[in-house]
């Protein structure tokens, strides 16, 4: 396509968002005033359907198609970056070497990492009922594990990371979300819409499809991050160029 052709098909069309835009940013409530329509709306349909986390109702439930696609953009970077630091033919792997810390280093770490991963798991268990989900408890998750090689060294940190096993709950994780969403069609109602039993408010076992759906992105968000990490990882600890062999 010309550049002409595209400036003339540009130009129209961004006149347009911005206009809609404009018109949009006109229509919405004071900053700092005490109306707060959407707010009100998300807070009463949380409660609706037993989800005593607000936040949890708009990602997983009022708007959970949107994060489907956050999170299979998570999933998609995941998959690349493991694609592009794959071994090339001008490297090979080593045998990393033992790292050298002070005791208090490694007494410190491993009193941390089993509560660091408990923490994480609470975080994603409890993202129906108090601050947090599935994204925020699977990074806390991945970064709690990653304490083994801080407090460790990177040989301690492979011995705990499972990572084929991982690889394979990243996809499942991933497809879950999207597999969960045919429980609407299958009730006669929308794709992701909320129709399971929602449960008694403020337990676990409430707020229907959102606890599901929570704890699907709390699983791909872990094994993601941590399969993300362990390639970078790999590149900087194991990979060395060949000695023109």
């Amino acid at each position: 396509m010309r550049p002409g052709v595209r400036l003339v098909l540009f130009v129209p069309a961004a006149v347009g968002l911005a206009v809609a835009f404009g018109a949009a940013a006109l229509r919405l409530p004071a900053f700092g005033g005490d109306q707060h329509p959407y707010g009100e709306r998300a807070v009463a349909a949380a409660l609706a359907h037993r989800t005593a986390n607000a936040v949890s109702s708009v990602n997983f439930d009022q708007r959970a198609f949107d994060t489907l696609g956050e999170e299979s953009i998570l999933f998609a970077s995941v998959l690349g970056a493991t694609l592009l630091l794959r071994l090339a033919r001008d490297e090979r792997r080593h045998r990393p070497a033992p790292g050298q810390l002070l005791s208090g280093t490694r007494v410190l770490g491993a009193t941390l990492l089993p509560f660091a991963l408990l923490t994480g798991a609470y975080v994603v268990a409890h993202g129906a009922l108090s601050p947090g989900g599935g994204f925020q408890g699977g990074v806390v998750l991945a970064t709690g594990l990653h304490l083994a090689y801080v407090a460790a060294d990177y040989r301690a940190l492979r011995r705990l990371r499972p990572l084929a096993v991982l690889d394979v709950a990243d996809g499942v994780a991933a497809g879950a979300f999207a597999a969960l969403g045919f429980a609407g069609l299958a009730a006669g109602g929308a794709y992701l819409q909320n129709v399971l039993p929602l449960g008694t408010f403020n337990t676990l076992a409430s707020s229907g499809l959102v606890a599901l759906v929570n704890a699907a992105v709390g699983v791909e968000v872990a094994c993601g991050v941590i399969v993300l990490l362990a390639h970078f990882l790999e590149q900087a600890v194991e990979t060395e160029e060949r000695n023109g062999d």
